[in-house]
């Protein structure tokens, strides 16, 4: 009988056992031969195990002391790690400073709508229904014997869509404002075609477009209303507006224009060949130092509402101005100002 072992790293235990058919004698003395060389086998081959996985463990061996930073009492953190805290300062800061400022423009809104409703802290909560009644009740009364104005939206061809968006925007504020007024206007929508691109923008930014309590119409004002009557409010017009009458209808451009296009809403006055007047902004106000050296008398349509809404139950533009006019303008409300202007009396 023949006895073959072979070691290999691929096959660590292989044997091979070559015999012929003998007496059972002769088989039970190779038997112990055989038992012999399996346990040498075995400890060879246990032996080479552990020596790989020592090899193994010696070339994973990581000096920990390397990776441990002692701590150095009194020393400097590593430049990386005060750029870290630097930066995480500045964002703290800049957190702050945003939480404070949305602080502040809460309680100015809230002041606002104060003044506005002439609310004190002892007057009764309504209920929403309520108040939505009372709402109504107000705009609907307005549709009959408010004052009127009207947002002439016949110059929207020349804006670009996203000027179309901020327009409807700017609508939607306006309506909101009219909303809470204790006097609202009645407020019309002129050169509004169904088919406009600003008609769809307004129907998919505005929900409840249509059910505004506001009068919606492709007519311009000069077919609604004597052209002797109108008052085209423009920036570039040359006579302050002192008064508002009840007699008068007052037309806003509705325009968004940031190419900076001159005097489109003045050229449209004169094209309809009716009166001009611009809010009294240089009779009230004065230029402010600013970095940038920006001042700009131009504002949104719902901006020049809010104005008029505050004048109207103030009887005061230099409070309207002071609450409305939005500080990056570049302007303020001169400190000595002189007398309001007078309000007319059939305006109540």
């Amino acid at each position: 009988m023949t006895i073959k072992s072979f070691l290999s790293p691929q096959r660590p235990f292989v044997m091979f056992v070559f015999f012929s058919l003998g007496d059972a004698s002769e088989v039970s003395g190779y038997r112990g031969e055989l038992q012999t060389e399996m346990a040498h086998t075995a400890s060879a081959v246990c032996e080479m195990q552990l020596d790989g996985v020592s090899e193994v463990m010696g070339l994973l061996q990581i000096d920990v002391e390397t990776d441990v930073v002692e701590d150095r009492p009194g020393g400097e953190d590593p430049a990386c790690s005060k750029n870290v805290l630097r930066k995480q300062r500045n964002w703290e800061r800049q957190l702050a400073a945003k939480k404070n400022k949305r602080k502040e423009e809460k309680q100015r809104r809230k002041l606002n709508r104060e003044k506005e409703s002439g609310a004190t802290g002892d007057a009764p909560q309504l209920s929403k229904r309520v108040m939505k009644a009372i709402t109504k009740e107000r705009l609907a009364e307005a549709q009959s014997t408010g004052l009127k104005l009207c947002v002439d939206l016949s110059m929207t061809d020349s804006m670009s869509d996203k000027e179309i968006s901020r327009l409807a925007g700017q609508l939607r504020r306006l309506y909101g404002s009219n909303k809470k007024a204790p006097r609202p206007f009645h407020v019309f929508l002129t050169d509004l075609q169904e088919d406009s691109r600003l008609y769809r923008e307004c129907l998919r930014m505005n929900e409840g477009f249509l059910n505004y309590m506001m009068d919606i119409t492709e007519e311009s004002c000069l077919d609604l209303f004597p052209p002797e009557t109108v008052v085209y409010l423009t920036p570039d017009a040359e006579e302050a507006l002192e008064t508002v009458d009840a007699d008068k209808v007052y037309v806003l451009g509705g325009l968004v224009d940031e190419s900076i296009q001159k005097k489109l809403s003045y050229s449209r006055a004169r094209d309809l060949g009716i009166l001009t007047a611009r809010l009294p902004i240089d009779e009230y106000m004065v230029k402010k130092h600013n970095p940038k050296n920006f001042h700009s008398k131009i504002l949104a349509i719902n901006q020049v509402f809010d104005i008029l809404l505050t004048f109207c139950n103030s009887s005061s533009w230099r409070e309207a101005l002071q609450v409305w006019f939005p500080p990056g303008k570049g302007f303020v409300v001169a400190p000595d100002d002189s007398q309001s202007l007078p309000v007319s009396p059939t305006q109540t």
